[in-house]
């Protein structure tokens, strides 16, 4: 009976045991599963965590290499500025020296320049006194008008001498134009002033009418003195006179003409 009971506690021992192993094997995979789902979630938290970071640090790669880009460019702009640049302070350090030089040169020409129109107005005003006494007071006044612009401080060298060459440029026009205009010349006996019609052609002939066209005359270069000329000559004179107003067309014409001095 002992071994009996010994043989039911081992059984009921063992149904224990067994009921134990059974509880403990059902148990076991819920604990595995609750644990596998605590750890993946874990690791799914950790993994949104880096790439968040990954994220973050790709943004600011990005965010660095256009940066970096912008940056170069810029660079690459101000190193063609500067190159330019340093082109254009070149240059203008060269007009700077050309510049310099022309004033030093200008400094030279004014020195030698302005005695040179000092003595091309003289010249001129010697040549209107020698010359046929036509628009005398217009010529003579314009010579003086010269002789004072030249002691003008405000008027420059350049403006100086355009001037006295338009001067020039005018006396030479008047050897190749004809030309008629009214004047008084001192007539007579008593060297009264007369109103008269004056032609002139070229430098060739200066010759009046008086305005009753009673009395005709020329300049007399040998003598310098206006001399009086016969009748036969009214009419050429007046024709002259008319070809000069544009009053009628040019034809030829017996004139008095000074014969031509030799040279000396």
């Amino acid at each position: 009976m002992s071994n009996s009971i010994n043989r039911k506690l081992i059984t009921a021992v063992g149904g224990l045991c067994a009921l134990f192993a059974v509880t403990a094997s059902q148990a076991a995979p819920e604990d595995v599963l609750k644990t596998t789902v605590q750890t993946q979630q874990q690791t799914n938290t950790a993994s949104a965590r880096s790439q968040a970071r990954v994220d973050q640090v790709s943004d600011e790669t990005q965010n660095m290499l256009a940066e970096y880009l912008v940056t170069t460019q810029q660079t690459d702009r101000l190193r063609v500025y500067n190159q330019q640049l340093e082109k254009l302070i070149r240059d203008q350090e060269e007009e700077k020296i050309s510049i310099r030089k022309q004033l030093e040169d200008v400094e030279v020409v004014e020195k030698e320049i302005l005695p040179l129109m000092i003595r091309m107005v003289d010249s001129l005003e010697k040549f209107v006194k020698l010359d046929m006494p036509f628009l005398l007071e217009e010529r003579t006044n314009r010579v003086l008008e010269l002789k004072d612009m030249l002691d003008k401080a405000n008027v420059t060298v350049s403006e100086k001498y355009r001037r006295v060459m338009e001067a020039y440029s005018t006396e030479t026009e008047y050897g190749r134009t004809i030309e008629a205009y009214r004047g008084l010349l001192p007539l007579g006996e008593g060297g009264e002033d007369t109103n008269v019609d004056i032609l002139r052609v070229g430098r060739v002939l200066l010759a009046y009418q008086t305005t009753d066209r009673e009395n005709v005359g020329f300049w007399n270069k040998a003598t310098g003195q206006w001399q009086e000329l016969p009748s036969d000559y009214n009419d050429a004179i007046s024709d002259g006179l008319r070809i000069a107003r544009k009053q009628m067309a040019p034809e030829l014409m017996t004139l008095p003409v000074s014969a031509p001095e030799s040279a000396k």
